[in-house]
């Protein structure tokens, strides 16, 4: 009888390891995928793929008896060789085969060139080869900057006593009592794929006090735009106990600082590969909604259209003012008007017009929607029907209040979005693995 004792015995060689063997010369083994063959006659430069990056690997006749005309591009395999650090190979070392050991050939050809050092191709045809064009360079770079970012806010909110939760993505009621929304029918029942996991995120305050999700949620806007996906990604948290909505915008800003140090550190690669200008997040100013709006309108000659809401032209020139004038590549836009607001933000005590809510924009595009959220029964079930919906429907949400709940309040952000900014991509869509909008589900 055999039993696992949990220790691998499948070796896994990252870049660092090989880098680190280099210094000191000798024979490595390792598996990877073909990336590229340069042949040249006698030898061939072989770019390989592992784990974590690419390298050069030389072959020779003369130093093995395996025939260079049985390896093709995207073949997965065992090599062994001699290694030596070379400052002007990639990833700063090359190994000299002495051995390859074919694991699987393809029985196709690429449909796009992945192995350049950009995608040439336009976005429907990186989307419709999605599983061909993620193995490139600048994409596999790109979501490994996105891993990073959920890392650090998995990490930062541990460190601040967050406990990680996850919802129902099949719920009864809209999560934001309106449009935009899946209809399901659920075993004769109606049901619908959840906007945001807003009711759970502040029922579970009252259990733990500070809890957040990474997770999918769904809009059923009937858009194509550069900025919108049906099915995107969804950093959310939720705080209880808190003086006021400020101390969400702090909470956030603490991510960010800490996110963008773990990038410096841990991907450092991936961010010079890509040559990704990591945004300045020391402090980040905020400003009145109302305020804002004016102050655009003045500094650009721009007439106000929507005194309810921020346009994406606003949106972008309030990141230009900001950047221009305060260096910052984010600002925090605060006290929305209650009308563009869901019926469970907290109206502003002082101006019920407005609520104590906000928006995070980053480099001209919002990514972020929080504030405070309201904890007393009666207020939220008036709030509820001035929205013009039925509390009887809110019945399981609404009894958290009945229970009671402190002051509390949270946010979500939109993962591809920020990453979207991050990288200065003109569509979302370049960062999403697959997209989801009104013409797309495969692949």
């Amino acid at each position: 009888m055999q039993f696992t004792n949990g220790k691998s015995q499948n070796n896994i060689c990252t870049m660092q390891n090989l880098l680190t063997a280099s210094e000191n010369g000798g024979e490595v083994s390792f598996h990877g995928s073909v990336h590229k063959i340069r042949d040249m006659g006698d030898f061939a430069f072989i770019i390989v793929r592992i784990i974590d990056g690419i390298f050069q690997c030389v072959w020779s006749q003369e130093k093995t008896d395996f025939d260079i005309k049985d390896l093709k591009e995207e073949c997965c395999a065992k090599f062994k060789g001699n290694i030596r650090a070379d400052k002007r190979a990639p990833g700063g070392f090359e190994v000299e085969l002495t051995g390859i050991e074919i694991l699987s050939t393809p029985n196709a050809v690429m449909p796009v060139s992945i192995n350049k050092g950009k995608l040439n191709a336009t976005l429907d045809t990186e989307l419709n080869y999605r599983p061909a064009t993620l193995r490139s360079g600048i994409l596999r770079a790109k979501f490994r900057i996105q891993e990073g970012i959920v890392r650090g806010f998995r990490d930062y909110l541990h460190s601040q006593n967050f406990t990680e939760i996850h919802t129902p993505k099949l719920i009864a009621n809209a999560s934001e009592g309106g449009a935009n929304v899946f209809k399901m029918d659920y075993f004769g029942k109606k049901a619908y794929l959840a906007q945001s996991p807003q009711f759970y995120k502040q029922t579970m305050v009252g259990v733990y006090e500070r809890v957040f999700e990474v997770g999918p949620v769904f809009r059923a806007e009937k858009h194509s735009t550069a900025r919108h996906l049906n099915e995107y990604t969804s950093l959310d948290f939720e705080m209880g106990y808190i003086d006021s909505f400020e101390d969400i915008m702090e909470m956030e800003t603490g991510f960010l600082q800490y996110t963008i140090n773990l990038l410096k550190t841990d991907y450092k690669s991936e961010l010079d590969f890509l040559k990704v200008e990591l945004p300045n997040v020391e402090q980040i100013p905020c400003v009145r909604f109302s305020d804002v709006k004016e102050m655009i309108s003045k500094e650009y000659n721009r007439k106000v259209k929507d005194p309810n809401d921020l346009e994406p032209e606003e949106e972008l020139l309030i990141g230009k003012y900001f950047k221009e004038k305060h260096n910052s590549d984010f600002v925090f836009v605060t006290h929305y008007p209650a009308k563009k607001r869901p019926f469970y933000a907290m109206e502003d005590p002082e101006n019920t017009k407005y609520t104590l809510s906000f928006d995070l924009l980053f480099r001209g595009t919002e990514i972020t929607t929080g504030g405070q959220r309201i904890h007393d029964y009666n207020e939220q079930v008036e709030k509820i029907k001035a929205k013009g919906l039925n509390p009887d429907e809110f019945e399981s949400y609404l009894m958290i209040h009945k229970i009671g709940m402190p002051p509390h309040g949270g946010i979500g952000i939109g993962l591809e979005r920020l990453c979207m900014r991050l990288f200065n991509d003109e569509n979302v869509r370049h960062n999403s693995l697959f997209p989801r909008d009104m013409n797309r589900l495969e692949p």
